[in-house]
């Protein structure tokens, strides 16, 4: 991959060191220069423009303007940094500070009055402007075309200049691949250590998801590096503006969003309580910051940094300094004035002192030279592109150049360039520099496009940095059975079934709002004379109470409605469908009942939130309801899913990637108590009738739906007169009519004739030889009449409609063999034999049913 090869900075030395004055476009190339000089010379000799200009390290003129405006104008912040931000960029392309008024579009009142404040300032780009180099200097300028139109104007009228590139070729390294930003850290890291940290420099984009993982990588590793983190970066900074953004937030602000902050404050919360509103917690250590943010407006910025400083032991002298610059310390934190001082930490360089010593760390987008012996580039993917200003002052194609030979440069800097970048992230090839499509004759996609080479490192403990452990001696007590969810976690990602088992999770709003219904519908069977309109209400104020941590406090009158419903719609299924009494084999869950709490009852019926463990099976559960001694009923509070989609996701053969075992395992576990019977398991979905119950037009029915297990073969159930039956009464049309004009037997003998496939696809069942036949047959029975073929399909279709909306016999037993091998291979994998894979017996899990999400790491198994 050859490019233009950069002069060496020796070399470039030995061209220049009879000038007087050197002219570099950029301050490390000058520093690299100035190093090899080897006589006593009066004043600078290499220097960018506008150092020399000034004499000092240049300070930023936008910021310089910006305060100067806040000064004496009184323009809203935004719209005065735009003003100053277009006039200083004009000025840089047009070399005159007023030349913005040549560009009516981009002149108004704040427009004109900065140009005035701009213009009593005493800035390098004004000495640029007004002044030149000294004449009688020998001046040389290496590379002009880097330069801008206004250090150009500062060049005397006579200079000479040098190449910067030579005709010769640089060979690039080969881009070195690695799997994720961690890998590249850690190799970076890893080749660096405190004796030669001096000599090494990171190049790498200062957005990008690298910058803050090698700085807390250097950090961890003890390693010093300048030209990191800037003032907004600092984190106690970031955490105060933080705390204000939070206390404006109003009264819907979650733990979850605000954990950071109560990390700093060691403030202890619950993992259960990370989804509740912090204004709903009754905790101690939250009081004065609930406090804090009730009375946030009556807070000046001054008091709020001391409050901030007094609860995380640290001292903001510096942010406390840069609030009296803008003179707002003493102003009240309104929403306002907060947005104005976020915009302007994110606009404006805010100056650090800081000790250049260990690793540079270099910004892609503002270096174009990097003086250290090494030097590694992190990701050179698109981002590292600069986008030219649109604007009509600026020479795209100039300024495109200068980008571009600032990028050769930069690619060359150092003795050793190592190009450490990834190809792919999210499944998505990472497309390389744009710039690279001018430097390398080449078409290429991604960086494996390019010459390179794949690394793949074994992650270690840096030395002395890893955790102590200490072997335990104990076996782990197998998993004997399995409930319904564990199997749901385990089949679409065991890596998230292993977390969940060690890791607990934050309560949420749906599952308070459920349990709450299933507690009410248990308490309702064992007392339904104790419920009226008035005990409807206090439910609804007991749920509402349990669930306002967890939900917006708008919506408050909207879910006393909903669940209002749902409860009716509960009350209204239960009185015209009375559970048989009866004695059931298990224990009653034991679990408490807020309800019944509530009301001072207690619920023991033989029919309600009855558990089971079998061991012989397997599996464990509870069931909500023993409608009658061949029917169950589950409460849900979701949307209401069809027979046929709660079959397709309880697929053992070929699993979707939203698995649902529940009707599965409890008509499994139901069978084996009443073997041999028809069976069927209900989901009642309680909150799917809210509509209808406010219009007054409730089916109860609805909200029902029912899956029925029969304890035969499809072929043998669907040869059975019972089913002959249902065909002639509720089948399609045609069906209905063919099957009038035969007898049972007749449509008996069809099964004789010729196999059935047992088959989800219709098409395939009736282009098979059981399809053929039993149209052939029917034909000759009836008539070749095109009802009859018709006819004939709709029977098929029927058929494949009862084997996708049912369970039969083969299925049970199936399911029975395939929870004996998830429950062996789970105990293998808690033994260490195996890991806990991330991807379930579907391939990639399904995130969105991922209750670990940060703890599965992609590219890992």
């Amino acid at each position: 991959m050859p490019v233009p090869r950069a002069k060496s900075p020796r070399r470039l030395y030995d061209e220049v060191k009879t000038y007087d004055r050197v002219i570099t476009p950029d301050g490390p190339l000058a520093s690299a220069l100035n190093r090899h000089l080897d006589r006593p010379h009066l004043g600078p000799f290499a220097i960018p423009p506008r150092r020399l200009a000034v004499g000092q390290r240049q300070k930023s003129e936008d910021r310089l303007a910006f305060l100067g405006m806040l000064d004496h104008e009184d323009i809203p912040w935004k719209r005065c940094a735009y003003a100053i931000g277009n006039i200083l960029q004009c000025w840089e392309h047009r070399g005159s500070h007023d030349a913005i008024f040549e560009y009516d579009g981009y002149v108004d009142d704040a427009t004109e009055r900065a140009v005035d404040r701009i213009g009593e300032l005493e800035t390098a780009s004004m000495k640029l402007t007004n002044e030149t180099i000294d004449p009688e200097l020998d001046v040389v300028v290496v590379e002009p075309a880097m330069l801008t139109q206004l250090e150009r104007a500062y060049l005397p009228t006579e200079y000479d200049t040098v190449d910067l590139f030579t005709d010769r070729e640089f060979e690039l390294p080969p881009f070195r691949i690695h799997n994720s930003p961690t890998e590249i850290v850690e190799t970076v890291v890893d080749s660096v250590d405190d004796e030669n940290a001096d000599s090494v420099g990171i190049v790498l984009d200062q957005e990008s998801e690298y910058s803050p993982l090698i700085e807390s990588a250097l950090e961890a590793a003890d390693i010093p590096f300048f030209g990191g983190p800037g003032f907004t970066d600092r984190s106690e900074h970031r955490l105060f503006l933080h705390l204000l953004r939070t206390a404006h937030r109003g009264s819907d602000t979650r733990i979850s969003e605000i954990r950071s902050l109560l990390t700093v404050f060691d403030c202890d919360v619950d993992d259960a309580d990370t989804d509740k509103r912090l204004y709903e917690l009754d905790n101690g250590d939250l009081a004065w910051l609930i406090d804090f943010c009730h009375d946030v407006e009556e807070y000046t910025f001054s008091d709020a940094l001391s409050v901030f400083e007094r609860h995380t032991d640290d001292t903001l002298d510096d942010f406390r300094e840069e609030l009296a610059t803008l003179d707002i310390a003493d102003e009240y934190i309104t929403e306002a004035r907060l947005d104005e001082l976020s915009f302007y930490l994110q606009t404006y360089e805010v100056p650090v002192d800081r000790e250049n010593e260990g690793v540079l760390l270099a910004d892609a987008k503002s270096a174009a030279y990097v003086g250290r012996e090494v030097v590694f580039y992190l990701g050179l993917d698109d981002r590292w592109t600069h986008s030219a200003p649109r604007r009509p002052w600026v020479d795209q194609d100039a300024q495109f150049t200068r980008n571009l030979k600032s990028f050769q440069l930069l690619l060359q800097s150092g003795s050793q360039q190592h190009y450490l970048v990834q190809d792919a992230t999210g499944g998505s090839p990472v497309t390389p520099c744009l710039y690279f499509e001018e430097l390398l004759e080449a078409e290429y996609d991604r960086f494996s496009d390019l010459p390179s080479t794949t690394h793949q490192i074994q992650t270690a403990a840096r030395a002395g940095g890893g955790f102590e452990n200490e072997p335990v001696d104990v076996s782990p007590e197998p998993v004997k059975t399995i409930s319904k969810s564990s199997l749901n976690t385990y089949v679409n990602s065991p890596r998230d079934y292993y977390f969940s088992r060690i890791v607990d999770g934050p309560e949420k709003a749906y599952l308070t709002e459920g349990n709450l219904l299933h507690d009410f519908a248990e308490f309702y069977v064992n007392h339904p004379d104790a419920v009226d309109k008035e005990t409807l209400t206090e439910v609804v104020d007991l749920m509402l109470e349990e669930v306002r941590p967890l939900v917006r406090s708008v919506d408050e009158r909207t879910r006393r409605t909903e669940y209002r419903a749902s409860l009716e719609t509960i009350v209204s299924y239960l009185d015209a469908n009375q559970p048989t009494e009866g004695t059931f084999l298990t224990p009653s869950s034991g679990d408490d009942n807020a309800v019944a709490a509530h009301f001072g009852r207690d619920v023991d019926s033989p029919v309600t939130e009855r558990r089971f463990t079998d061991e012989e099976l397997g599996i464990n559960g509870m069931i909500d309801l023993v409608q009658s001694q061949r029917d169950l009923l589950d409460y849900k509070s979701g949307s209401e899913s069809s027979a046929t989609s709660i079959v397709k996701h309880a697929a053992i053969d070929e699993p979707t990637d939203e698995p649902d075992f529940q009707a599965l395992l409890y008509l499994t576990y139901w069978r084996s108590q009443r073997p041999g019977e028809h069976l069927s398991f209900t989901f009642f979905y309680v909150t799917e009738l809210v509509d209808d119950v406010i219009a007054g037009d409730t089916n109860v029915d609805d909200a029902l739906t029912t899956v029925s297990y029969y304890p035969e073969p499809l072929t043998a159930h669907v040869q059975r007169e019972e089913f002959f039956a249902y065909l002639r009464e509720e089948g399609a049309q045609k069906c209905q009519k063919i099957l009038s004009k035969i007898d049972y037997q007749t449509y008996a003998a069809l099964f004789d004739a010729a196999p059935l496939v047992e088959t989800t696809d219709s098409d395939e069942l009736i282009e098979s030889e059981f399809g053929e036949t039993m149209i052939d047959r029917l034909e000759a029975e009836i008539g070749e009449y095109k009802y009859v073929t018709t006819g004939s399909k709709q029977v098929m279709r029927a058929i494949v409609d009862r084997q996708k909306g049912a369970f039969f016999k083969t299925d049970l037993d199936a399911f029975e063999s395939f929870v004996d091998e998830r429950l062996a291979e789970l105990n293998r994998r808690r033994t260490g034999d195996e890991a806990f894979p991330i991807e379930g017996l579907a391939g990639e899990p399904n995130y969105r049913r991922v209750d670990n999400r940060d703890l599965l790491l992609e590219g890992e198994q």
